[in-house]
């Protein structure tokens, strides 16, 4: 039985519903926060010849930075491994520094490549994240075993509902950039409600943090209903300008769909725009920053992800084990 360890804590929704859905125990670990900020984390359980789980989201706040929450993963993966774990699997549903993921500057920085090096480094065998920003970068700066989680497949239900009227359905993207995963959930739902779903995409710039657009969209929304699916939300500025140029367009109905919900900057007041219909995003990260009683909150819905990392968690295991007996078997 493999250990889970949680480092976002036992209150943590995310762990919690993961260790009820695999039916196991977090095992104990001790963390202590020394006056100059410092931490130690230790396993209270021998890890020695077993498969470590560490379940850790690397997002911002409420309590710690991106930052820290990485260096506080790596150092917990490395004790383990010190300490005679077998394999350590690192289950983070969202992964800071992906967005760095190329250089489009002068001397710019690799961030993605860089949490890759010291994942690697420190003793990571196997990494599984939700939604990676860019995934052909994500498995490119991994040389460990990295697999992204398609989010839409948390979505399913929600599909379902908004298909069930009837009208027409079409997904969009928000950018150019995320045409491939919009495109892999039009062609999921499509064999899932054997019907035809359409697709769109709106025009995007971004230049040194700035985004401009020019509303065009390319496809066909008219009357439809649209899933407009991005990676993350964070000032909401991305998918308010999309859901504006797609009701001009034509559509009937935008509900914006993310792995990610970060809500940064003005996204209260930004996706409190009326052309934004509904707000979905999963518990990768938790919505503290949308306070009860906003008018985001009324028009937020959570989807879990749970579920995507216990079936990877479950297919992982399956696989290991018919690895194992195929290695024993050409020992004999």
């Amino acid at each position: 039985m493999p250990l889970m360890f949680a480092l976002d804590g036992p209150d943590d929704p995310f762990s919690r519903a993961l260790a009820a859905a695999l039916r196991i125990a977090p095992a104990a670990h001790e963390e202590r926060r020394f006056e100059d900020g410092e931490r130690k984390l230790r396993p209270l359980v021998d890890p020695g010849g077993a498969d470590a789980w560490v379940v850790a989201s690397l997002h911002g706040g409420p309590d710690d930075s991106p930052h820290d929450k990485l260096l506080r993963l790596l150092m917990f993966v490395a004790a383990l491994r010190d300490h005679g774990a077998a394999r350590v699997t690192a289950l983070v549903p969202y992964l800071a520094y992906a967005r760095k993921d190329r250089q489009t500057k002068p001397f710019d920085p690799l961030g993605l490549r860089y949490v890759a090096q010291m994942a690697e480094a420190m003793g990571v065998a196997r990494l599984i994240v939700l939604e990676a920003h860019n995934v052909a970068a994500f498995h490119s700066a991994f040389r460990c075993r990295a697999q992204s989680l398609e989010a839409h497949g948390a979505f399913a239900a929600l599909a379902d509902e908004i298909a069930a009227a009837g009208r027409p359905l079409a997904v969009a993207s928000p950018d150019p950039g995320g045409v491939k995963r919009a495109q892999l959930w039009r062609e999921a739902l499509q064999s899932r409600l054997a019907r035809q779903v359409g697709f769109a995409m709106v025009d995007k710039r971004r230049s040194a943090g700035v985004v401009s657009a020019s509303g065009i969209v390319a496809g066909e929304v008219d009357g439809a209903d649209v899933l407009l699916l991005d990676d993350l939300i964070a000032s909401g500025e991305t998918m308010q300008r999309a859901a504006v140029a797609l009701r001009r367009a034509g559509a009937r109905r935008v509900v914006a769909c993310a792995a990610h919900g970060l809500f940064v900057g003005d996204a209260l007041h930004v996706l409190a725009d009326p052309h934004i219909d509904q707000v979905v995003v999963t518990d990768s990260v938790p919505a503290f920053r949308v306070p009860s009683g906003d008018a985001l909150r009324s028009k937020l819905r959570v989807e879990s992800c749970v579920p995507l990392f216990v079936a990877a968690l479950q297919a992982g295991s399956q696989d290991c084990s018919t690895r194992s007996s195929a290695a024993q078997a050409c020992a004999r």
